[in-house]
């Protein structure tokens, strides 16, 4: 089977790379290696969520598919006084994230190996879920993406996330008004776009 940064133990062998990226106003320097999204820096649509996405200081936040870290990282230091846990069904991205938690600093954050929401109870205890969802690994996976975030938002609660339009915006949207009481189009830009739903 071919490796895809959504396989859970990548077989792809080790191609570290450490690069600084400024999110939010702050420097972050990461590490990524082959086998995970988005090796050679922070991809487009994620930045724009990251800059799109509103955060208050006391949130409790969930990062489903974090990969090496930067949207949940970025959403952790917003939420100074919070909470961030992060999920990853990727062995090697989850490993990259505490790598890059670490390094930078950031202490306010869980992060998990987690196939979907495996790992994460079904209780609404979140203030805001986060996601740039895995688009390749099919409609299904996004969707329980959606439904799972559903189930562990708070009453107010928001899921924030990208999608580009071409990938299939708009069916994501018609999914998320069936999951949520309202689905908000934040911005676009470049053929993303950012929605933001409210339980």
């Amino acid at each position: 089977m071919t490796d895809h940064y959504y396989s859970s133990k990548p077989s792809t062998a080790h191609d570290r790379k450490i690069w600084d990226a400024q999110l939010r106003g702050r420097k972050f320097r990461f590490v990524s290696d082959a086998g995970v999204f988005s090796k050679q820096g922070v991809d487009f649509g994620s930045r724009v969520l990251i800059d799109a996405m509103t955060i208050a200081e006391n949130d409790m936040v969930l990062d489903v598919g974090c990969g090496y870290g930067p949207i949940g990282l970025s959403a952790a230091i917003l939420a100074t006084s919070g909470h961030v846990t992060m999920i990853d069904v990727n062995a090697r991205a989850v490993e990259l994230a505490r790598e890059n938690a670490k390094s930078n600093g950031i202490t306010n954050v869980t992060i998990l190996e987690s196939d979907l929401y495996a790992e994460i109870p079904e209780k609404p205890v979140y203030d805001v879920v986060l996601t740039n969802p895995p688009i390749r690994a099919g409609k299904a996976v996004v969707h329980a993406v959606f439904e799972g975030a559903a189930a562990r938002l708070k009453e107010g609660g928001a899921l924030w996330i990208v999608i580009q339009k071409k990938q299939g915006a708009p069916s994501a949207k018609e999914k998320l008004l069936s999951l949520f009481s309202s689905v908000e189009e934040v911005t676009k830009d470049k053929g993303y776009r950012i929605f933001k739903a409210i339980k």
